[in-house]
């Protein structure tokens, strides 16, 4: 069921991802305290972990071999990613992907290695063999892809968001810390040179302290605000698509938009040139994102790397309180556009602080007294509003003030990106900066602000049992049912 993916040539990072649930009890995924979290968050660079397969024991690879690499979805962003990981140091030496014509690309790139359609079928067949898995299929299967891998105990790195559901994720979590493995998610890591100063200047008190920020992107650049396409068509023979619905509820293949229609022109103004290969598709392979059963929409596409830095500036963990104003809400797909409230407590000496995004084109109103600070295009950024000043990113917009801070030291490491850090955590180095265990909470933020996007209703969160506490149909839309023979558990 590997799930294909596809990025369009238009400047910003189009990742496909992909993760859905079986139903079973609330109480079998383990709650993460933030306690836990916190915990989870102050190892992102001292943990050391090290794999059987970095010391070469009984037979296996040894430290000075390159680490054996399976990648499921490689057609689309898993192609670019799967390239970045070959020139960190892995050795590709298995791909899968329930697309033959979509994924040939990668096929033509690592000719030498063995292909799959079933993620299953693969990770029977090749686990002995294997060291690590990368998952880049649509985020409705991300949670099956990766906890099967992680139970044959492999390294994992899972395209953004970690899962499509709250309850994927902690059971993900949970499964990735009984496993002891190296993990990454490819959000933007909160270790780059830019995230870093942007921490070291808020704990400085640059702006003084922080009560609100604000977070803006232009996307979606896929349609949405629509309902679902009538008719079928037939699938090619080089699609299963039984196994790109996976755990999903099943609906009829559709290759084309209707002719003429504003969904079609708009995913063909998103391509350069002359149409690219299945880029009408409504669904596979790119259209996946705005649509509910498969995708976690433009918060959690954006979301999981704009959020990273202030995370981690922040010290943020769990909202008690979301809410989110749309356009028209349809049972479907994603609105066009939306404003989703957060509210934190205190937390570790920094006061209540208030968190909004804004997608679709829309803004925050203090834009306007920034002036000629926003950077080129001014298409998403990240708005700091403290007691003293603010920050858009990591520049200070008072000029008097950024002179006055100019000389903060630089305390905090830099690392060198995703890849090379998860590559060196599968040999045993420091745990990779986007690890689970930080990636599980900023993603279980980004689903709880889909599901009040979904509700239209102020809720209120209760981390501890997983629950919101005022508005039981809201529960249920932690989780998702999984399709017969389809199971989260195993």
């Amino acid at each position: 069921m590997a799930i294909a993916s596809r990025s369009f040539g238009i400047g910003r990072d189009q990742s496909l991802a992909a993760s859905r649930t079986e139903e079973f009890s609330m109480g079998q995924a383990s709650a993460i305290s933030r306690r836990e979290v916190l915990k989870g968050a102050a190892a992102l660079a001292t943990v050391t972990i090290v794999p059987r397969a970095a010391l070469g024991e009984g037979g296996k690879r040894a430290a000075s071999e390159r680490p054996a690499l399976a990648g499921v979805g490689v057609g689309g962003v898993g192609y670019d990613q799967l390239q970045e990981c070959d020139r960190a140091g892995f050795q590709v030496v298995a791909l899968c992907d329930v697309d033959d014509v979509y994924a040939k690309k990668a096929f033509d790139r690592w000719p030498q290695a063995r292909r799959y359609r079933d993620f299953r079928e693969m990770l029977q067949a090749e686990g002995p063999k294997i060291d690590a898995v990368y998952c880049g299929t649509p985020d409705h299967t991300h949670a099956v892809v990766t906890l099967a891998a992680l139970r044959q105990k492999k390294h994992v790195c899972c395209a953004k968001p970690l899962t499509r559901t709250v309850e994927e994720c902690r059971t993900v979590v949970k499964a990735a810390r009984e496993a002891g493995v190296a993990t990454q998610v490819t959000a933007s890591p909160p270790t780059t040179d830019a995230a870093c100063r942007t921490c070291e200047l808020i704990w400085a008190g640059a702006i003084g302290a922080v009560r609100e920020v604000h977070v803006w992107t232009d996307r979606p650049v896929w349609p949405q605000g629509m309902d679902r396409p009538a008719g079928e068509d037939p699938v090619r023979k080089t699609l299963d698509w039984d196994l790109w619905i996976g755990p999903a509820p099943m609906r009829p293949f559709k290759n084309l938009w209707p002719k003429d229609s504003l969904e079609l022109k708009m995913v063909t103004r998103l391509t350069s040139g002359p149409y690219q290969p299945f880029s009408e598709g409504v669904y596979h392979p790119f259209c996946f994102r705005g649509w509910w059963d498969f995708g976690t929409g433009t918060l959690g596409d954006m979301g999981a790397h704009q959020f990273s830095t202030p995370f981690r500036a922040l010290k943020l963990a769990h909202p008690t309180s979301v809410y989110a104003c749309s356009t028209r809400r349809l049972n479907e797909t994603f609105p066009l556009a939306s404003i989703v409230t957060y509210d934190f407590p205190a937390r570790e000496g920094m006061p209540p602080v208030r968190v909004v995004w804004y997608d679709g084109g829309l803004q925050p109103p203090q834009l306007a007294e920034l002036k000629g600070n926003l950077p080129r295009g001014g298409w998403q950024s990240e708005l700091y509003i403290g007691e003293q000043g603010m920050m858009l990113g990591s520049k200070i917009v008072d000029p008097v003030r950024a002179e006055k801070f100019a000389n903060v030291p630089r305390t905090l490491p830099r690392r060198p990106g995703t890849w090379p850090e998860w590559y060196e955590a599968c040999r045993g180095g420091a745990p990779a900066s986007c690890n689970f265990d930080w990636a599980g909470p900023l993603t279980e933020f980004l689903l709880v602000g889909n599901i009040a996007v979904r509700t239209g209703k102020r809720l209120a969160w209760d981390a501890e049992q997983m629950r919101f506490t005022n508005h039981e149909p809201a529960n249920a839309l932690l989780r998702a049912p999984y399709r017969s023979g389809w199971t989260l558990t195993g």
